[in-house]
């Protein structure tokens, strides 16, 4: 079996949000803090092991753990070796604020995690703490050489664009230059609670992109089970610069992942107007045909594309609430 929806697009790479906490304040996503829901009761590892399970027999070969900040559950490193003892998922990779990573790389590797992308959002101190609310940009730049020397095979630091901020491409240049590391530009994206920084701050990637054009870097081919980023190298460079521009022509074209939420929700697209609700089905593996039965159908109303040029952004407050 194969996920694929009515655009033709197969999807083997599923973003698995085990948390909406987060301890960081960044101004994009949780400015003034993550606020507690108490409603919410995140999923427990046996959840974890059927959505795993299941999206493992449906041709899914790469996972993403997300939050908010995935490494704030204690179960972290059960839920990363529950997940590496399924051969077939070859990619266990997480997206984190690097706020425990020095401490627990080295456990988290041998746990199974192979790919890890560190939010960054300016190599300058005093622009990094006003982003982020965090004075911790030493420390984050010590976790990506840290991640490297443990093995970790790749290595990726995102930073989101912001007008004014952060979008001085030469700013970056230095520090990937003898770094195997890939730079990712994320686009500032619009969500239900951040449409006034979105209006202040929101800056094409494609600014960016021109000048490295211009400078002699080279687009590469997309690879296997990649995400959307527009990745370009240079001979003079052991780093890369990635770039994620929701909003530029056919983003959605080649979307190969689907999302599932801390609460068990799965969204077919991170700005879709709703999720399907698979709780109910996660309880035992003896509910698998049916929760199947569940994900091919909501493969059927995944839209072509997203509508955020008309700033319609779906069921989505903040990012911490699906993972990005």
């Amino acid at each position: 079996m194969q996920l694929m929806d009515n655009y033709q697009r197969r999807f083997q790479y599923l973003r698995l949000s085990i948390t909406e906490q987060c301890n960081f304040q960044c101004q994009y996503c949780l400015p003034n803090g993550y606020q507690p829901n108490k409603a919410h009761q995140f999923l427990t590892l046996n959840e974890i092991d059927n959505v795993v399970s299941t999206f493992a027999e449906l041709g899914v070969h790469k996972i993403r753990l997300t939050g908010g900040e995935p490494s704030l559950r204690r179960d972290f490193v059960d839920i990363l070796s529950l997940i590496s003892a399924y051969p077939s998922i070859n990619e266990i990779a997480m997206t984190t604020n690097g706020s425990r990573l020095l401490k627990n790389i080295h456990y988290w590797h041998q746990a199974g995690l192979n790919a890890i992308n560190i939010s960054i959002d300016s190599f300058s101190p005093h622009l990094f703490k006003l982003i982020t609310g965090q004075d911790k940009l030493k420390e984050l730049l010590q976790c990506v050489e840290k991640s490297l020397e443990v093995g970790i095979k790749k290595v990726k630091i995102n930073t989101v664009l912001m007008k004014n901020m952060n979008d001085n491409l030469t700013d970056y240049l230095s520090w990937i230059k003898q770094r195997p590391v890939e730079l990712r530009f994320i686009e500032l994206m619009e969500t239900g609670e951040s449409g006034d920084i979105f209006n202040r701050h929101h800056v094409s990637g494609q600014s960016i992109e021109l000048q490295l054009i211009e400078q002699g870097w080279l687009l590469q081919p997309k690879v296997a089970l990649s995400g959307p980023a527009k990745v370009y190298t240079h001979c003079d460079y052991q780093g890369k610069i990635g770039l994620i521009m929701p909003y530029s022509k056919d983003f959605c074209k080649s979307c190969n992942r689907l999302r599932v939420s801390s609460i068990g929700q799965l969204h077919y697209c991170l700005f879709g107007d709703a999720a399907v609700d698979l709780r109910d089905l996660l309880q035992s593996s003896e509910q698998k045909q049916q929760l199947i039965e569940r994900i091919f159908a909501s493969l059927m109303i995944k839209p072509e594309k997203h509508l955020l040029h008309d700033h319609k952004v779906g069921v989505m407050p903040n990012l911490s609430y699906v993972g990005g």
